[in-house]
């Protein structure tokens, strides 16, 4: 089909209306960035073609060559019938203003930890400027360990991850921004291989999917690895293991903070006894939260 229509579109435009027509009519799910058919097939046409991708207007009515439109229908094709995530197909994700390589060999960066960073944890943390030690537990891509370092311009950064896979593409993305004087990367599951450290600051997006989430989840989301997503049967097996364990590794005045998708009540419900303190994000104050030392499992 898409070799059949290609004579037929000669402007961004046209690529445009025929990109939105495929992704309504296959029913895409949008959870990776954009929130609709139109949105993303703007981002892909105008990122596939080299453009500035805040300005389609500017080029609308400007027509393609026969092999950029080939190029375009490709990525088109790729997001229509295999589903691949938007973010797959050009390798970059956006976390605010910041953007980050990604392959099939991290989960696409989304955290409501990325929207806090940039207040320094206030009013938790007085002093950005003294945080020595910070920690990105579960760290993918390295987006959060970056942001971190943006934050908090002393701190010495570990960037921890059980897949050396995903640590190769953290790697990359702190080169990107010539933070690896700051951040270090280290394979560990969990706490495992982080003996005897101590930190100012750990936060984690750990994997929170519970099981019937992921019998359900769209196509789209089964092209991430699956050890990001899934976390047992409620969704709380890696955040368990955090609140177990992390009052071993936080300094004495250090701060805990995660992310746990919609399991907050299965979160209360499992630890009636700790004090959580529930983060004001975007969408509300029921996906992230934070402790303090003294308020951990002892």
């Amino acid at each position: 089909m898409m070799t059949q229509v290609q004579p037929q579109l000669r402007t961004i435009r046209d690529l445009l209306r025929f990109a939105i027509s495929q992704f309504n009519k296959a029913g895409l799910y949008f959870g990776h960035g954009s929130a609709n058919a139109y949105d993303e097939a703007a981002y892909l046409i105008l990122k596939s073609l080299y453009l500035p991708l805040d300005q389609l207007e500017s080029f609308l009515d400007a027509r393609v060559t026969m092999d950029e439109c080939k190029h375009v229908l490709k990525i088109i094709d790729s997001r229509v019938k295999d589903r691949i995530p938007a973010a797959y197909l050009t390798h970059e994700a956006w976390l605010g203003e910041y953007s980050f390589y990604v392959d099939e060999r991290v989960i696409i960066p989304r955290s409501f930890i990325a929207e806090l960073l940039p207040t320094q944890l206030f009013p938790w943390i007085m002093d950005p400027d003294a945080v020595a030690t910070a920690l990105d537990l579960c760290t993918g891509s390295g987006c959060l360990a970056i942001l971190m370092a943006h934050s908090f311009p002393n701190a010495t950064i570990d960037a921890a991850d059980i897949s050396a896979q995903a640590l190769a593409v953290a790697h990359k993305n702190i080169q990107d921004y010539g933070l690896q004087e700051r951040i270090n990367l280290i394979e560990s599951n969990l706490f495992s291989a982080l003996q005897e450290k101590r930190y100012d600051l750990i936060i984690s997006n750990p994997p929170y999917v519970n099981a019937e989430s992921m019998a359900q989840l769209p196509q789209e989301y089964r092209h991430e690895p699956e050890n990001a997503l899934a976390s047992g049967i409620d969704g709380l097996d890696a955040t368990r293991q955090i609140l177990q364990q992390a009052i071993r590794y936080l300094t004495d005045s250090g701060i805990l903070v995660v992310e746990i998708g919609h399991n907050r009540t299965a979160l209360e419900q499992a630890f009636p006894e700790l004090p959580f303190t529930w983060l004001e994000t975007s969408a509300g104050d029921e996906f992230v939260f934070l402790l303090q030392r003294d308020q951990l499992i002892r």
